[in-house]
């Protein structure tokens, strides 16, 4: 009441809402805040979706009218904007779920708030990229070689999925992983060898054959096309059992999810279907709540929990606030780029870096690569492989 009055003083008015003028130069959307818990329906919802039919350019304050401030979901109808501008905190959901596509190009304003008052302040999130990250892979010696920078071994692809585990082993060595070996199916041998002899394929029928390869590896990423099959489960048994680092990802979630267990030296990289069975959720309650959802992955089985998809969260043990990856486009919506990341956060690992900081550095690095991808010939078509082909120039900066 007391700004309308400040408004009618000022010598605006305003006039009830009968559909949008068809000739304005901006639209300024400021029917609800933050505060938005219920779906919006009525003179509310055909206000939106006028706004949303209109040319004009729209600028949203603090959250697009019908977006979720705290989880990013859509409540109905949600305003579609050019830009929103977001007071004195950035708001979660616009950088997950529903939010990236709500809001557009978000800008912040502090409004003058003092930094002390920053500093005291709880946050329930922080935003990361890959411009803030690139700056822990750190720069090389010269005099080093390639046990220096660790041996990623993946295990994976049953048969007819012999593609994914050779991603995840191709983008672990374009991320710099010193050494990577690839445990699959005898078909796969010849095929991922053709394509990538930099990659050593060994052929493997049951558990005693990779006992050797999992002795030599430095870090193991397990589930690209391993099925769930006697072989898959037979191979993830061994690689729970080897004492060496994971990187969980695909079918080896769901037979994890058979047989839950928790150990903190992992990164689970589970998609909202995933979560949902790890959880025994549907996938539409994980994306509901996807910073929460998160975090009860990683409280229930330790170590870092990656949720993949808009605006990727990363909750990790005893870290700060779980991290919410502003990188990435819908280009990477496509089959194999979960097997890539796989193989990104594992080659990172291989190198020396610590379980949080490659699971962060390793979402918006592959989100990163993904932005490159799309900026050459577009998104609609990207594959894994042309993101896997831009991770180099991403962690050789010039």
């Amino acid at each position: 009441a007391l700004n309308a009055s400040r408004w009618q003083e000022a010598g605006g008015n305003w006039q009830p809402f009968a559909g949008m003028p068809p000739a304005v130069d901006l639209i300024v959307d400021a029917l609800f805040g933050t505060g938005l818990d219920r779906p919006v329906t009525g003179r509310w919802a055909e206000a939106i979706t006028a706004m949303n039919a209109h040319r004009a350019p729209c600028l949203s304050i603090d959250v697009p009218s019908g977006l979720n401030a705290d989880s990013g979901v859509s409540m109905g109808d949600a305003v579609q904007a050019t830009s929103t501008i977001s007071f004195i905190g950035l708001k979660t959901g616009l950088f997950t779920a529903d939010g990236p596509d709500c809001a557009g190009e978000v800008v912040f304003d502090g409004l003058g708030v003092p930094a002390a008052v920053y500093a005291s302040s709880v946050l329930s999130a922080r935003r990361i990229d890959w411009r803030k990250q690139a700056s822990l892979l750190g720069s090389r010696r010269r005099n080093v070689h390639k046990g220096h920078f660790g041996h990623v071994l993946v295990i994976g692809g049953d048969h007819g999925m012999g593609g994914a585990p050779r991603l995840a082993a191709e983008a672990a060595l374009r991320v710099g992983a010193g050494l990577v070996s690839l445990a699959t199916r005898p078909g796969h041998l010849a095929p991922v060898l053709a394509a990538r002899p930099e990659v050593m394929v060994h052929a493997v029928d049951n558990p005693s054959a990779l006992q050797p390869l999992l002795r030599a590896a430095t870090v193991i990423a397990i589930g690209p096309g391993l099925g769930r099959s006697a072989w898959g489960r037979a191979l993830w048994d061994a690689a729970c059992g080897a004492g060496r680092p994971l990187v969980v990802d695909a079918d080896a979630l769901h037979l994890l999810a058979a047989a839950p267990m928790r150990r903190n030296d992992w990164v689970l990289t589970p998609h909202p279907g995933e979560a949902a069975v790890l959880l025994g959720l549907c996938s539409a309650e994980i994306q509901g709540q996807r910073l929460q959802s998160a975090k009860h992955l990683q409280q229930r089985f330790g170590g870092s929990a990656v949720l993949k998809g808009a605006g990727s969260v990363v909750a990790s043990d005893g870290s700060p606030p779980p991290a919410i990856c502003s990188d990435g486009n819908p280009g990477m919506a496509s089959g194999g780029m979960g097997d890539a990341l796989t193989g990104v956060i594992a080659g990172l690992i291989a190198q020396g870096m610590g379980m949080r900081d490659a699971a962060e550095t390793g979402v918006c690095l592959h989100a990163a690569a993904g932005d490159v991808a799309a900026g050459l010939d577009g998104e609609r078509g990207l594959l894994a492989g042309d993101l896997i082909n831009c991770l180099r120039g991403l962690v050789n900066p010039r």
